[in-house]
């Protein structure tokens, strides 16, 4: 009856926003404005609903727009204040994010989402870092929540398929993956998920293959590139180890055997026999160290060094002080392991007798006692080198001498 009038649309957009609607609600609100560029209620109810989106950029625009025409408006000074502080949220989750510190993006987004409820952006990302510290049902429940209002919603889906993934329930998890590609196929995330999990099945699959044909050695090998696909996937990879357990198991019945057979008749094709189930077993016993750095067995020194750095400084304890004591312990153990590959894998003598695979022990090599901060220290220390520097309680930087 009066489409041009700007306080229809201007107090159409404030019922709209008082359903939750903020998305048909800017439309409205943008509508008044366009009428009526005076109109300061107006874009205080854009900017609202810019800022209830997650936009928080254009919220403070519609916010300074207000200031300038009334810059004494003390509700367009506090949300201006609440816009940005939104900005500052994000920037901080984005870096923690990098830094892996999960349990802080959540903080940062539940600060964020008391200003931003309807901003699925930020919803998603705390459900993903909720995942990361295994609280699944929280981070399900978020998800499944985005879900209803948008099933296509292919970051909710991808999110459920990562909460069914770390609760090993991998075929299900591919199901949303696939479904996350089909809304969006370059989902980086979801591809290198997808990817991972059907590997990851894949490689279980075939040592399970292995182990009940009786090739105990293939199947180990199989169990031990499985649980090199993903760290993080801990319920997964401890079925893993138990399954690389009762391989273990087997070597040493291969050995038990072999001695039986060389006590019966010893030649030189029983002893020699008895001899390779012998060395098996030892190295079905032992770490992969070339693995554990990320490199083959025919990585020069330059290159074994340079995979070293890299993973010491990624697994670093202060690098994950804020994360749960389950993630820091895992972190901790890859940080001394890392280590021990370096110590057998940079000096020639020891990756000799290791690629052969004899005693390290006979060497002086008691691993129990080894301190992963020494090596780190000796290799980032000195002029010129690398260190961590505490700046308060549980808050670290790195530093370059």
């Amino acid at each position: 009856m009066c489409p041009k009038n700007a306080s229809y649309y201007g107090n159409r957009a404030a019922t709209l926003m008082m359903l939750g609607k903020f998305r048909e609600a800017l439309g409205d609100a943008q509508q008044s404005v366009r009428l009526d560029d005076s109109f300061v209620r107006g874009h205080l109810r854009e900017g609202k609903c810019h800022l209830s989106l997650g936009n928080a950029m254009a919220a403070c625009r519609s916010f300074q727009r207000a200031l300038e025409l009334d810059h004494k408006n003390a509700q367009a000074h506090q949300e201006f204040k609440n816009a940005n502080a939104v900005i500052e949220y994000e920037k901080i989750a984005e870096t923690d994010f990098e830094k892996r510190d999960f349990r802080k993006v959540v903080f940062c987004m539940d600060r964020a989402l008391e200003f931003a409820p309807a901003c699925h952006r930020f919803k998603i990302l705390k459900a993903e870092c909720l995942a990361m510290l295994g609280r699944y049902p929280e981070a399900q429940s978020v998800a499944s929540d985005i879900l209803r209002m948008d099933s296509t919603n292919a970051d909710a889906l991808y999110v459920r398929g990562l909460c069914l993934y770390y609760e090993d329930c991998i075929e299900k998890a591919v199901q949303f993956f696939v479904q996350a590609l089909r809304m969006a196929p370059d989902h980086e995330k979801a591809c290198i998920a997808c990817r991972n999990a059907k590997a990851l099945k894949a490689k279980k699959e075939d040592g399970n293959k292995a182990f009940k044909e009786g090739n105990y050695k293939l199947a180990y090998e199989l169990y031990t590139e499985a649980l090199g696909i993903d760290p993080n996937n801990i319920k997964t990879n401890a079925k893993l180890y138990c399954n690389r357990g009762t391989v273990n198991s087997k070597y040493e019945e291969a050995v038990r055997d072999y001695e039986k057979v060389y006590q019966t008749e010893k030649t030189k094709e029983h002893k020699q026999l008895l001899k390779n189930a012998q060395l098996e077993l030892k190295k079905s016993k032992r770490k992969d160290y070339y693995k554990i750095l990320g490199v083959d067995k025919n990585a020069s020194e330059d290159e074994i060094k340079k995979a070293y750095r890299k993973r010491a400084l990624m697994h670093h304890p202060d690098r994950h002080s804020g994360a749960s004591a389950e993630v820091q312990k895992e972190e901790e153990k890859k940080f001394k392991e890392v280590g021990e590959a370096f110590t057998i894998l940079s000096d020639p003598k020891k990756k000799t007798r290791y690629d052969s695979g004899q005693d390290l022990d006979e060497e002086g090599m008691n691993m129990g006692d080894f301190d992963a901060n020494n090596i780190f220290k000796a290799f980032f220390g000195g002029p010129g080198g690398f260190s961590f520097e505490a700046s308060g309680p549980g808050n670290f930087f790195f530093q370059f001498g």
